[in-house]
């Protein structure tokens, strides 16, 4: 019926739980000093479950936030281990890609952290820059805002490699950015940057399925991957927190999951997949009922 494209789920708190240790405010990046292996077997197994897309573990590998913990010199080795343990899965594997992850700077969900766009482009630059060699695609991820975006955009523009632009969007109210600002007032960066796919993310999936028909109508390849939190806490809006300040939803199982993915597929979705709280029993489920569907995962 359709191709669709199947990414991975949430990689940095499936890292975390496997290294057994209290979370920290970069959540799994210091793991990739200590322990790398640990993230090379993440995506492994969202490989073994069906996903063809490795999100490489670079979403918060930032100088500011690297220099919060005494990590700033070691900056340029995060990205490059980051996108090493993807590409060794993914050879081992035999098949698939890698999305080289550019998070939000400052903090998540904090669209109120706005940079100069200059400043905010070049941060972005330097990290494209890095992991471009082993990146089959950029994924922008978890953008909070218009200007978020226009910022992250301009970073990429000078990358040959295909860009993907994923939004978060208000958990009461798909309809908006988490900034506030209507989604559908993206279409103007569409038209200038020309991103090669738009999606959202990291938001709970009954707002993503009130945002996927404005997503239908921007004329891109589009999607979505939410997450799997019962709501973002007001201990996690702060200037460093931690992934222990938000709770897991108990009514989000594979099959639930499913469900939600599954319309926003027979919305016109074609790039879907899972993000924080969704974990590799996610993906399976996903790959068996798409395959059910008469799809083909590409």
């Amino acid at each position: 019926m359709t191709e669709i494209t199947l990414l991975d789920g949430s990689v940095g708190q499936e890292i975390v739980k496997r290294a057994g240790d209290r979370p920290t405010p970069l959540w799994s990046t210091s793991v990739m000093m200590e322990k790398p292996d640990i993230v090379g077997d993440v995506h492994a197994d969202y490989f073994h479950a069906g996903a063809t897309i490795a999100t490489a573990n670079s979403y918060a590998v930032y100088v500011d936030r690297l220099e919060r913990v005494g990590l700033k010199h070691d900056h340029l080795q995060l990205l490059d281990i980051a996108m090493k343990q993807a590409a060794a899965a993914r050879d081992a594997h035999g098949s698939g890609r890698i999305a080289a992850a550019l998070g939000p700077l400052g903090a998540t969900y904090r669209p109120d952290i706005e940079l100069p766009l200059e400043e905010a482009a070049a941060t972005f630059r330097a990290n494209a820059k890095r992991m471009e060699p082993l990146a089959d695609l950029f994924i922008i991820e978890t953008v909070s805002s218009l200007q978020n975006a226009r910022g992250a955009l301009m970073g990429c523009a000078d990358t040959n490699k295909p860009v993907w632009l994923s939004l978060s969007v208000d958990d009461n109210d798909g309809t908006k950015l988490r900034s506030g600002e209507p989604l559908a007032d993206i279409a103007p960066l569409l038209q200038e940057f020309s991103p090669d796919a738009l999606l959202l993310n990291c938001s709970r999936p009954e707002a993503i399925t009130q945002g996927m028909p404005i997503l239908a109508t921007l004329g891109k390849p589009f999607g979505a991957y939410a997450n799997g939190f019962t709501y973002i806490s007001d201990g996690f809006l702060t200037a460093a927190p931690t992934v222990d300040a938000l709770e897991q939803r108990q009514d989000l199982g594979p099959k639930d999951y499913a469900k939600f993915v599954m319309h926003w597929v027979s919305q016109g979705a074609t790039i879907v997949g899972g993000c924080c709280e969704v974990g590799p029993e996610h993906i399976a489920e996903l790959a068996k009922q798409l395959k059910a569907a008469g799809h083909t995962i590409i």
